[in-house]
């Protein structure tokens, strides 16, 4: 069982950076694959990006690509996601996941463990 926590959100305004981290618990933090999902507010939870467990191969939503970087140290059980160049669309709930295999990672429920998320609000 892996314990999930985001933490790093917060407001700030278009154009800018911020930088989230997935703090993980309980389990064998290199025998998972994660991601990074976000939902806001009347619309489906939607995939952001995702790493193997090694962190040699990524992928990203088109939305994000060259503006969002996803990483991760195993030694230390975190996962981040610094978000430059900000845009008010990328306001949402930030929610990080866990699974072990990396195929259809871009789907929602195929993910075995979530966060609660964390907010990030994007001014215009």
């Amino acid at each position: 069982q892996v314990q999930l926590v985001e933490s790093g959100g917060g407001l700030v305004q278009a154009g800018g950076s911020l930088r989230l981290s997935c703090a993980a618990s309980g389990g064998t933090f290199n025998s998972y694959m994660m991601g990074w999902f976000r939902q806001a507010p009347g619309k489906e939870r939607e995939f952001v990006a995702a790493l193997t467990r090694s962190g040699s191969r990524t992928y990203y939503a088109d939305s994000v690509k060259g503006r969002f970087t996803i990483s991760r140290d195993n030694a230390k059980n975190m996962m981040y996601l610094q978000m430059n160049s900000l845009r008010p669309e990328d306001t949402a709930v930030y929610y990080c996941a866990a699974k072990p295999h990396w195929y259809l990672i871009t789907r929602t429920d195929d993910y075995d463990y979530w966060g609660q998320g964390t907010q990030v609000t994007v001014s215009s």
